[in-house]
Order: structure tokens, then C-alpha cells, then sequence
């Protein structure tokens, strides 16, 4: 916030906060976006810092600023990684981190909705999870891989173990949402409300001064999977993020309807499920390049057609343009 006041201050001639105005405000704010091209974010960031200035510290809160250029946000596609290399990447994970990325990738649930999961939200029979406080606080159900039923009741069988442990030394109180301690003081030592994914440590709540166990942090398992793709050898910016779009669009390339994996990740508008159409695994905007039609490939040493072997008389009257010399 300090470092945005300042840069005003030296971008305008007077150089004293007090002393400027809603156009010099206007200047400098289009200086970030046209002379020093910053992001959107850093533009909105330095406009909030001069408004909490000039209203809290200054107490001289500045007019309607019109007329700014605004630095446009860049609409970047998604990094979706193939199948093969989602399988590389989990293949380079171990225990945990491993189970969390198999759960991001079957049920395109993000990071921190997969690290929130408590055990009653798991329907093994339905094969379905229920996603909890979702954007917009709204819950949602998206799938459970079959594949995923063995591994996960072999986890939740060690959980349970700690939790029946930390219950004989008078813990495995799970923290519960909005106002539910309050109305049920003891749903917190219920199995159902434990977390799936649990941290190896407690906590204190001030508050309360009861000692939880809270879910395991998503630096773990970021880290984790940050080091996977480096083993695998991917060259792509991969994060936990990626099996999300990666389940998103190899849903669409197995032909599922767009509206079905809408509601399998929780987009309010279908628009926001569209990027992934632009993002399938058949080639530029899914049509074929008219280079792979051709007849016979193209040599990348000589740039002409590649013949059959044993023409070497005939190729040396195939021109790079493809026109036959002798034929004129």
C-alpha cells in the first residue's frame, strides 16, 4: 500500500499526497496500465492503497475518478495435462498426497474442498461425494471412482484407528461449521464429523479452549505434487488446480454432455465450463490440420515430399513447392 502512495507521489509534479487531486490520481493510474504495463490486480491494488489514503489517514476522501485507462485482465486457457501424464505425475506420489491427487482427479473437486471433506460426506454405496460450501455456499454431489473405494476405506481405517486413540487420551474433537458447537456440543467426537484428510497435530481454540484436529494443509500436498511434476518430467506449469481442468476436459473429450460436467464441478454459468471446449485434445479448435491430409509426409530436412524408398532419381524433381521440373 506504502509503495503505491509513494510511486504516485513521485509520478505527479507535486509530489505531496495533500496537494493532489482526482486528475493526478487519473494520470498516474493510466501511467501504470500504458507506460508500465502492469496486471489488472496491481492497477486495482494501487487505487484501493490511494483511496484508503486520501479517506483514513488524510481524512480528504477524493471524488468520483473518471476517465482511467484500465489494465486489461488477460483470459489465459487452462493447463490440462493428457491422460498419460496425469497417470506419470500420481505414479510419483506417495501415501496421502497420492490419495488426495487420485481424489482431485476423478472428481474434479478443488484443493481445498477435497482437504474439507468430513467422513459422512463419502457415499460409498451411491458412489458419490458431497461437496460442502461450495462458491456461493451452495453444496453440490460429484463422483466416486470406483477405483478409489478400496484405497480410501484402507485410509479411513487408519483415521478411525487415530481418532479412537486421540479419544482415549480425551481429544478428536473436530472443529464443526457456522454455529453447531453451540447446538450440539458433542457432534464434534462423532466419527461422521471427522475430517478424511486429518492433520498429524492439534490445535487450541481460544475460544473454546477444546484442542482439534484440523484438516491437513494444502501446502502439503501442493508441495508434493509440485516435486511429482518435476520427477515426471512435465514440462508444463502443472498445480493440484490442473487435475480439475484435466478432469473437466477429458469428461468432454469422452463425450459427456458439457451441462453434465457443469454440475460435476459447480460452475453457476455454463459459460465458465465452455473454456474447457477450447482446450480438447483435437488439435487447434478440434479440426484436423490439412497438413496431416496429404497424401505423403513432409521431409523436415529437405522440406519436399518424402518418396517412397529407392527414388532418389525422382526426388530431384520434386522442388520444395512440390512442382515436378521435368514435368515442365
Amino acid at each position: 500500500m506504502c509503495t503505491g502512495c509513494a510511486a504516485s507521489c513521485c509520478f505527479t509534479a507535486a509530489g505531496i499526497p495533500r496537494e493532489l487531486a482526482e486528475g493526478d490520481v487519473n494520470r498516474f493510474l493510466t501511467h501504470l496500465a500504458m507506460q508500465q504495463n502492469v496486471a489488472a490486480s496491481t492497477q486495482n491494488q494501487a487505487l484501493a492503497a490511494l483511496l484508503f489514503l486520501y479517506e483514513h489517514v488524510l481524512q480528504r476522501p477524493l471524488d468520483r475518478i473518471e476517465g482511467v485507462v484500465r489494465a486489461r485482465k488477460p483470459k489465459r486457457l487452462p493447463v490440462v495435462l493428457t491422460r498419460e501424464e496425469v497417470e506419470a505425475v500420481l505414479a510419483k506420489l506417495e501415501g496421502v498426497p497420492r490419495l488426495v491427487g487420485m481424489v482431485l482427479y476423478s472428481s474434479g473437486m478443488r484443493l481445498l474442498q477435497a482437504l474439507g471433506l468430513r467422513v459422512k460426506d463419502l457415499d460409498f454405496g451411491r458412489g458419490e461425494i458431497t461437496v460442502r460450501d461450495g462458491k456461493g455456499r451452495k453444496d453440490r454431489r460429484t463422483m466416486l471412482a470406483a477405483s478409489l473405494r478400496g484405497p480410501l476405506l484402507d485410509h479411513l481405517h487408519q483415521v478411525r484407528e487415530g481418532h479412537d486413540a486421540d479419544l482415549r487420551r480425551e481429544l478428536g474433537r473436530a472443529p464443526l461449521p457456522d454455529a453447531l458447537a453451540r447446538k450440539y456440543p458433542n457432534a464434534g467426537l462423532e466419527w461422521s464429523w471427522q475430517w478424511v484428510f486429518p492433520a498429524s497435530s492439534h490445535y487450541l481454540d481460544r475460544r473454546t479452549g477444546w484442542q482439534h484436529r484440523h484438516h491437513l494443509h494444502e501446502t502439503v500436498i501442493q508441495r508434493a505434487i509440485h516435486e511429482a511434476v518435476r520427477r515426471a518430467g512435465l514440462s508444463k506449469p502443472a498445480a493440484s488446480h490442473t487435475f480439475r481442468h484435466s478432469f473437466a476436459t477429458h469428461l468432454l473429450e469422452d463425450g459427456y454432455d458439457i451441462r453434465t460436467v457443469q454440475e460435476l464441478l459447480g460452475h453457476r454459468d455454463v459459460k465458465t465450463t465452455m473454456v474447457y471446449t477450447h482446450v480438447l485434445n483435437r488439435g487447434g479448435l478440434g479440426v484436423h490440420s490439412p497438413l496431416d491430409r496429404l497424401r505423403k509426409p513432409m521431409s523436415v530436412e529437405t522440406g519436399g515430399l518424402r518418396l517412397p524408398h529407392g527414388s532418389a532419381s525422382e526426388g530431384r524433381r520434386i522442388l520444395s513447392n512440390g512442382v515436378d521440373v521435368a514435368g515442365k
